[in-house]
Formats: structure tokens, sequence, C-alpha cells
């Protein structure tokens, strides 16, 4: 069972598109179930995401934890965002069926994904950052809990 803003993210989804000359754009997909995530992020000078853009190819918990990753992460800093997980995606969502976590893994991936691709164009470290997984069904189960 879904809970109610799952389902409005699903039915009602925030941020959808794409972001022209995005500064960061991140792609994670999980070979598994076929979910396909790609999020994009406008960064301003001072490190601070003023706008964030999703298209997901999945199932309705991929595209409600892609809109929420969205909101979670607008207005924030990099390292703000840096910080957000897997976990705090389903806690605003208020859960996830345990079948569905991977969606939310997705998310915490496809940011740091994006923040990879801004650095890299850039030539910035970002403290606290390692290369994503292009593929999280590899490592899922031993991440999700």
């Amino acid at each position: 069972m879904y809970s109610e803003k799952v389902m409005d993210h699903f039915t009602n989804p925030r941020n959808v598109g794409e972001i022209d000359n995005a500064s960061g754009v991140g792609t994670v997909g999980n070979a598994k179930c076929g979910d396909i995530m790609r999020i994009y992020l406008d960064i301003d000078e001072k490190g601070i995401i003023n706008a964030c853009k999703f298209k997901t190819f999945g199932c309705g918990a991929a595209v409600a934890t892609s809109s929420m990753a969205t909101e979670l992460v607008k207005g924030k800093t990099i390292q703000d965002a840096l910080q957000i997980t897997n976990k705090a995606v389903m806690e605003a969502l208020d859960g996830l069926p345990p079948v569905k976590v991977h969606c939310s893994l997705l998310a915490e991936e496809a940011i740091h994904a994006a923040l990879w691709d801004y650095a890299e164009k850039n030539g910035i470290v970002i403290e606290g950052l390692e290369k994503p997984k292009t593929d999280i069904s590899e490592t899922e189960e031993e991440e999700v809990y």
C-alpha cells in the first residue's frame, strides 16, 4: 500500500522535465526492474541548487521518489544535497513498500551522479562525493537497510 504522499507525487509529480545547459546531469538505472532516472541540476556560483528537474522511466514509486528528491534538493547547498539519502526520500514520502525501496536508492544515486557531473564540468572535488553507480541493482540489497 502506498502512502498519500507517494500517490500525490506519482499523480502530480513536481519538477518534471529538463534544464537546458544544466550545471549537472545524472542518470542512474536498475537493470533488474528497468527503472531509469535522470536528474538535472541548476547550480549558481555560490553552490546553491536553484532548480532541479527530472525525467524518469519506471513505476509509480520511481516517479514519486524522483519528484520528492527534486523537492528536497531545491534551494540546498551542494553539501546539503549530498547528505540527502534514500532514507530521507522515503521518510519524506511517509515510507515505501519494501519491494520499492530500490526506487529511493535511484533518487539518491541520481542526485550524486548529477553532482559528480557538475564537479567534473567545473574541475572541482566535492568533499564526500564518490563516483556514483550507473546501475544500482548490483548493490541495492546490501545498501537498502
